[in-house]
């Protein structure tokens, strides 16, 4: 009972320090190593790049490479990058990296289901009309489409609609990694297995908000932990905003609000300032295009080896906590 008590206690204390940080600075550092490439061969690299937005300030500190790097974005959502590539590779191994320092805030659009900030209504009628189409793993018909019909029936407003599958998500998955399956945000296969990662949570929650003509849209990054000022990031993490014409663009993170059940309504229409957001969106064509299919998503680096992917690649991702006054001048 104790034990309980006290576990109690630190899920409690944790969130608190997720609602009471509205702004966070640090440098963020990513890096990896193309592994084992053939000398001779032709070797291409596409690293995303995190850009500032309406929360997030975003320097680039410094930016190293193996091949010469060449800035780009990605057509469709504007996603910006970076791209390298070798003709004929001279060497086996090539190492990347990009530092960054940001200052993230806290993201506070709707706070018990009222307007605390101005909308966000900076986007074009074409991409919001794209964010209510289905993506490869994201269908809007079928069974997410009976799902969402089912589960917003008695909703009048789409954002009564949106928390009718905000909190069915919330209360049907479980945040699990075993097994096979997870992670590709197949909409789905999180029907069927009600299990996942914040991939699948969120492509689950995009389907049945598109399928009721909302607009909604998937983000990925990282996150950082609430009770380190250091540390490795072991891997990326994302969540989705959805669209109405009074509010703009409301954020969601449902797999954090699972993990922190205390904070199922703070994630609807609210997000903490402990990311940093890399992308948007799925399906991704890159630039220069890619010999291979479109990226289900865009947060890791992409590397082709004579026109295929190629996965031999060792990523690391870390981050401290930092001023502003602690930062060098910015080169980009």
């Amino acid at each position: 009972m104790l034990r309980r008590g006290l576990l109690t206690l630190v899920m409690v204390l944790l969130s608190l320090m997720v609602q009471a940080q509205q702004e966070r600075q640090f440098v963020f550092h990513y890096s990896f190593k193309v592994n084992n490439v053939k000398p001779g061969q032709k070797l291409r690299v596409w690293i995303p790049l995190a850009q500032s937005g309406l929360y997030q300030d975003v320097r680039v500190l410094d930016e190293k490479g193996d091949l010469p790097l060449k800035s780009g974005h990605e057509q469709e959502y504007g996603n910006e990058l970076l791209y390298g590539e070798a003709i004929k590779a001279a060497k086996s191994e090539y190492q990347f990296s990009v530092d960054y320092y940001v200052v993230r805030h806290e993201e506070r659009v709707l706070v018990k289901g009222k307007a605390a900030a101005a909308p966000d209504k900076e986007t074009s009628q074409a991409l919001l009309a794209r964010f209510e189409q289905p993506d490869k793993l994201v269908p809007v018909d079928g069974l997410p489409g009976r799902l969402a019909a089912e589960q917003t029936r008695n909703a009048v407003t789409n954002l009564e609609k949106a928390r009718a599958s905000y909190d069915y998500v919330f209360h049907t998955m479980r945040y699990d990694k075993s097994g096979t399956g997870w992670g590709h945000g197949d909409a789905l296969w999180a029907c069927d297995s009600k299990r996942g990662n914040c991939t699948d949570f969120h492509s689950l929650f995009i389907a049945m908000a598109r399928a009721e003509h909302i607009p909604a849209r998937f983000a990925i990054g990282f996150q950082l932990p609430t009770d380190k000022h250091s540390a490795e990031i072991p891997g990326y993490h994302c969540w989705a905003d959805f669209y109405t014409d009074s509010s703009g663009w409301i954020p969601v993170d449902i797999s954090e609000a699972w993990k922190h059940p205390d904070l199922q309504d703070y994630y609807f229409g609210q997000r903490d300032a402990n990311r940093i957001q890399f992308t948007v969106g799925r399906d991704l064509v890159l630039t220069p295009r890619q010999a291979g299919p479109p990226l289900n998503y865009f947060i890791y680096p992409y590397v082709e080896i004579e026109g295929k992917e190629y996965a031999n690649v060792a990523i690391a991702f870390s981050f401290e906590d930092r001023p502003a006054a602690g930062v060098s001048a910015s080169i980009r």
